[in-house]
């Protein structure tokens, strides 16, 4: 049987048009934005294979194909070390937190006497030693905590460097530090270990680090940059009843500042 060759540029065009339905195809496939399907069907088997409507009706349906691609999801800045960055945050902010504290002036005191405020229900005033010249008036509202003859010559523990404040009448130049449970309805004063020195001033960390404490801020200096306010939620009781801030233990020469049973307590 004879074969008929086709025209040869029956054979050129047919070619041509596969060779851009190919290109229009490809171009397609590499597309990744959702397309909207055709309005209608194309019906090419109406057709002839290599008619110009045909050929015409299949260039403008590739452009219709779906896409097999996905969308690319939309890209995450995830810093390298993003957890460690926290970290060093949080480590940024108990630095900060402990240089200040260390301006903190506090230091072991010891109450000479005690009374009643006159004017006020629930404050005692104590005279205290904190190894100044002459001893400090302090008023503190323990009246409903601590019995009166439980004050009388003990050692304690005295924020110094507060601005002095009338308190109904009477100047009170200092703070006696005391742990609390939650609902405030235990206080104890802070005790300093026994052979402690009355006037020494306390520190938080290791026992060497008593040599690198700054000096202590002025009282305006404590009250215009809020640096107890800044560090008093830190100072918090162990489970051992341990005084601390954050990691730091509160210690003096003679070892650790403590509460006498109060455990996981807030210190104010």
């Amino acid at each position: 049987m004879a074969v008929m060759p086709l025209p040869t540029n029956t054979i050129a065009s047919s070619a041509n048009v596969l060779k851009a339905g190919g290109a229009q195809l490809l171009w397609s496939f590499s597309k990744c934005s959702r397309l909207q399907p055709h309005p209608r069907p194309l019906a090419f088997h109406s057709l002839p294979l290599f008619s110009a409507d045909n050929i015409r009706r299949r260039r403008r349906s590739v452009r219709w194909l779906p896409s097999f691609c996905t969308e690319a999801a939309t890209p995450v800045s995830v810093a390298a070390g993003a957890d460690n960055n926290v970290e060093d945050d949080g480590e940024k902010k108990m630095r900060m937190i402990k240089e200040a504290a260390d301006t903190l002036d506090i230091r072991v005191g010891r109450v000479l006497r005690a009374w009643r405020h006159e004017e006020a229900d629930s404050l005692y005033v104590e005279e205290v030693d904190v190894g100044e010249p002459e001893t400090r008036i302090i008023c503190s509202g323990l009246v409903n905590y601590v019995p009166l003859h439980h004050l009388q010559d003990r050692n304690v523990v005295v924020l110094a460097n507060l601005k002095p404040r009338n308190m109904r009448g009477v100047k009170s130049c200092g703070m006696l530090m005391a742990a609390s449970d939650a609902s405030h309805e235990n206080v104890e004063l802070l005790v300093p270990p026994e052979g402690s020195l009355t006037g020494e001033r306390i520190w938080f960390g290791s026992e060497n680090e008593k040599e690198s404490q700054p000096a202590a801020a002025t009282p305006n200096q404590i009250q215009k940059k809020k640096i107890w306010e800044l560090v008093q939620p830190h100072l918090k009781t162990d489970a051992s009843c341990t005084a601390m801030l954050g990691v730091h233990v509160m210690r003096t020469s003679a070892g650790v500042v403590v509460s006498t049973s109060l455990k996981n307590a807030n210190i104010s």
